[in-house]
């Protein structure tokens, strides 16, 4: 009998063990953000009108409707006057790049945030386990990860993963790399560097599905520093809740909507067709869908079981009322993400993009400012878009302990990719907002563009057409 009683009472501890490991081994493979960098630029490198108009100025192969195109363009980009270009775009080499412009723009990047944020994090970078580098449009031999490990004499066991061709949800890829390192090895730290190269990929041609391309993207990007350790808990800003990837590649008009390509001139450039934002909502929704489980509380999944029941009820009556007076047809979500999400981090793709996804969720202005002004100073920087947003929340105070923030991000191929944050203590530094953060949100987002150069609209004659002498300068 005391066997028995011993036996039971050993299987119940070995259970109770096993329990115990099972939670602890959970707890070492969070995904914490321990600290953030941006990446701003000097000053000569600004995208100011009268710079803009130069450049315009100086391709050789627009015309008249080409100029009128890229005035609205512009005008209704949502960009304004402080964004950063190339220096090899402000210097007038932007024709005829070279190998090391690619090279230098990035390694201006690499030294400028990855010393500043080592710094300010008190890590040496012989202390990174795990560096992930995303740059879609240029490659170099060696790699870029390379030559970041020889900069900062990394260890010779770090794990280097560089990725190139992603797009502008390239982060939340890198992201996704090392959280499943941080599922299988424990007490590691990681280093995530995102941006892209404009410098090799400045379009010089007149096809006005890749000039468009010029008017949207800025040199921007942003290091991030994980940890899977517990030990560095308490110094976390935010915790990684879930991440959803959703690829599209397999449709032919998702693929093929937006790629790096050549004219027909052979002039190389970025190529956005006109269905991209229907690949995009496709690729929203699908992305949505897998997301909203995860995110939202059961008493708001219960409700979209009840409303979207009582809608297949009266389904009869409402194909009857749409054959008589037309379809009313919504394209906002019925569930409400704002039950289970406090932030919105939204890809700066576009002004028409973050009114997509604004109009999606029922978003109010509130949750669009941080997208829209990110838009406005630094312009589309790509797969690093998603951290300036980020960094506008903090710098207004706005990311609280226990607050949730959930990002999206669409990139070529055709791709939607999210993730969810829970913030794990007041967040106030303001990064590269610092200087002009208290400015933000301005009285108006006009950009001056329409006010200097709206007389463009006013020319009909395209054979007599010259331009100012001021723009040939």
């Amino acid at each position: 009998m005391e066997f028995l009683t011993l036996l039971y009472g050993a299987t119940a501890l070995y259970l109770c063990f096993l329990i115990w490991k099972l939670f602890d081994q959970r707890r070492d493979r969070e995904c914490y953000i321990l600290d953030y960098q941006l990446y701003k630029p000097s000053d000569e490198r600004k995208l100011g009108t009268e710079c803009c108009g130069k450049i315009i100025g100086r391709n050789k192969h627009l015309g008249l409707n080409e100029y009128k195109f890229l005035l609205k363009a512009v005008v209704n980009s949502g960009i304004g006057e402080e964004t950063y270009a190339p220096s090899n775009v402000i210097e007038g080499r932007e024709a005829n790049p070279t190998l090391l412009d690619g090279v230098t723009e990035m390694e201006e990047f690499f030294h400028d945030s990855i010393a500043k944020l080592l710094a300010r994090s008190g890590m040496s970078p012989s202390q990174i386990d795990v560096l992930v580098v995303n740059v879609s449009m240029f490659a170099c031999v060696p790699s870029l990860t390379s030559r970041i490990i020889n900069h900062y004499k990394m260890r010779d066991d770090i794990k280097a993963y560089n990725l190139t061709g992603m797009g502008c949800s390239a982060s939340l890829i890198s992201l996704d790399i090392i959280r499943n390192v941080f599922k299988s090895q424990k007490n590691k730290c990681a280093l995530l560097v995102t941006s892209e190269s404009l410098s090799p990929n400045w379009y010089d041609g007149n096809d006005r599905s890749m000039i468009l391309a010029n008017c949207l993207f800025r040199t921007g990007g942003c290091v991030i520093l994980l940890t899977n350790k517990r030990s560095l808990k308490h110094k976390a800003m935010l915790r990684l809740k879930c991440l959803v990837r959703t690829h599209h590649g397999a449709r032919e008009d998702a693929y093929s909507c937006c790629n790096q390509k050549e004219d027909e001139q052979g002039r190389l450039g970025f190529y956005l067709a006109k269905n991209l934002p229907k690949a995009a909502t496709r690729a929203f929704v699908e992305n949505l869908r897998v997301l909203s489980p995860k995110v939202l509380p059961t008493r708001e999944l219960l409700r979209f079981m009840i409303v979207s029941l009582i809608k297949k009820l009266r389904q009869s009556s409402s194909l009857k009322s749409s054959s008589s007076g037309g379809s009313n047809k919504s394209s906002k979500s019925p569930l409400n993400f704002k039950t289970g999400v406090d932030h919105f981090c939204l890809h700066t793709g576009g002004k028409a993009v973050i009114d997509g996804i604004g109009m999606s969720l029922d978003l109010c202005e509130h949750d669009l400012e941080p997208a829209r002004m990110t838009l406005h100073r630094f312009g589309n920087t790509s797969a690093s878009s998603l951290w300036y947003v980020l960094g506008y929340m903090e710098a207004k105070k706005r990311l609280n302990k226990g607050d949730r923030v959930l990002m999206i991000s669409f990139g070529a191929g055709f791709k939607c990719n999210s993730c969810l944050w829970e913030v794990m203590k007041d967040l106030k530094n303001a990064n590269v907002w610092e200087d002009c953060i208290d400015c933000y949100p301005p009285d108006s987002l006009a950009n001056p563009f329409l006010e200097k150069f709206g007389w463009i609209n006013n020319v009909e004659d395209a054979t007599t057409f010259k331009l100012p002498d001021f723009l040939l300068k």
